[in-house]
């Protein structure tokens, strides 16, 4: 399968990787719209400056993982050029973009695989079945606060040029939500700060969200990007029902920018009112294993004619939620989701 891959941050080279090592795969083409060092095992491959010489390689698979501004277009350009497509998260900038990809997928029969990385990952998939366990409805509480400095902090500059923190990091953590209730999401509000004269003027590096579900659940997620962010509690992760509470235990996270701590998860205590269960998950993948995961899955969808048709949709569902909380904050008022369906 001759894969092409653009954007070669710290996602486009740990999926890079993935291919560079999987035996179905070859890299054809890598493509950054400015020169980067890049590891050894893939200093050998052609590099390009442009997504269009990138798609004159005639790739079956592109996998996008550019800036946010840039996936819905890139995504539609691949697909029409013929060739399956990976695109790191958000699928889009906007709900009406994100349908747009969807529908051309859907059109032209590609497979659209959307980079959420905790799908593949062992422990949060046992974390939403024990919630799932408990029945709901639920209340979610969720955060991921980055204490980022140097060159995290001037990434996540560069990021919300596009898109702010709670829509970037928060399709992950809306969509863990989405799965454990699979109640359609009725209402969502939100709130947002500036703390840094570093980023545009309309823009805020602090955010949080609150959703309501039409099976009464609830849940809040916040995430904030900066030097001046807090690392107390920077990272929970918890799920309550009237039957009791699952959440993640781990309390040594590392660094609150770490990218391997914002996927770890170590244990889970699940608390029901006849006792409670500690859950150890010793041996848990970094994030290059999830990384090779999740490109492995891209991999046998397009070579199995997996229907993607769920995964897409979901896709949509968990950017609405964090789009709307965006608006919310820009607004100044609670968004209805009946709009976003």
């Amino acid at each position: 399968m001759r894969v092409m891959v653009a954007g070669l941050g710290n996602m486009g080279r740990s999926h890079a990787l993935a291919y560079h090592v999987h035996p179905d795969a070859q890299i054809v083409g890598l493509v950054n719209r400015s020169a980067t060092e890049l590891p050894d095992a893939l200093a050998g491959y052609p590099t390009f400056k442009t997504f269009e010489e990138g798609l004159g390689l005639n790739p079956d698979l592109v996998c996008i993982a550019t800036y946010s501004d840039s996936h819905a277009d890139y995504a539609i350009a691949a697909m029409e050029a013929g060739a399956d497509v990976f695109i790191e998260k958000p699928l889009a900038t906007t709900v009406e973009d994100a349908r747009r990809v969807v529908a051309t997928a859907t059109r032209l029969d590609r497979k659209l695989v959307v980079g959420y990385i905790l799908r593949h990952h062992p422990s949060w998939r046992r974390l939403i079945a024990e919630a799932r366990a408990l029945g709901g409805p639920y209340v979610f509480r969720m955060n991921l606060n980055q204490q980022s400095d140097g060159p995290t902090w001037d990434t996540h500059k560069a990021l919300m040029q596009t898109t702010s923190p709670i829509v970037d990091c928060g399709v992950h953590y809306v969509d863990v939500m989405c799965q454990i209730t699979d109640a359609k999401p009725v209402r969502v509000s939100g709130m947002g700060l500036r703390l840094s004269d570093e980023i545009a003027p309309d823009m805020y590096n602090y955010g949080q969200l609150q959703v309501w579900f039409d099976d009464g659940s609830i849940g809040w997620y916040e995430a904030g990007w900066g030097p001046m962010m807090s690392e107390t509690a920077f990272f929970v992760k918890d799920v309550v029902s009237p039957n009791g509470a699952v959440s993640i235990t781990d309390g040594n996270k590392g660094a609150s920018d770490n990218v391997d701590g914002h996927t770890k998860v170590g244990g889970l205590l699940v608390h029901r009112p006849s006792g409670d269960k500690l859950i150890d998950l010793p041996d848990e993948p970094d994030h290059q294993a999830l990384c090779d995961a999740e490109q492995a899955f891209v991999i046998d969808a397009i070579s199995n004619n997996s229907d993607l048709s769920r995964h897409m949709n979901d896709a949509v569902q968990s950017l609405a939620i964090c789009l709307a909380a965006d608006e919310s904050i820009r607004m100044g008022h609670p968004i209805d989701l009946g709009d976003q369906q």
